[in-house]
């Protein structure tokens, strides 16, 4: 599979045409915020405890998992992955790249009004 580009442009050349659901969409608002404090915890686990770490990678892969079923709401699937290290840096580059980014450049604004 080409990325042209590498996988931040090649991701948000997609990301329009897979995300314009609105049951996706709020999905994907939803959670999004849910994967970023995961992560966080996840890398704060030294400092706060094993809890924090467990905490942490449940909130990101029930991200993982709540936003896969919104995605089966789109008329675009997304493209397969290439492998689990593909899966990883992909959902990392989405979470904490691409989505934050269509949000603030009116992406999910636009792609919300659009839906049916």
């Amino acid at each position: 599979m080409d990325r042209e580009g590498g996988l931040l442009k090649w991701q948000w050349s997609l990301y329009p045409g897979a995300h314009r659901d609105r049951r996706n969409l709020a999905l994907h608002a939803a959670t999004a915020p849910i994967f970023l404090a995961g992560t966080c915890a996840l890398v704060a686990s030294p400092l706060l405890g094993v809890g924090a770490a467990v905490g942490g990678l449940g909130a990101m892969v029930a991200t993982i998992a709540v936003q896969g079923r919104g995605h089966k709401l789109e008329a675009l699937a997304p493209s397969p992955f290439l492998g689990p290290a593909d899966v990883v840096k992909r959902f990392f580059a989405e979470q904490w790249i691409t989505f934050p980014r269509y949000v603030l450049s009116g992406g999910f604004a636009r792609a919300w009004r659009d839906a049916p």
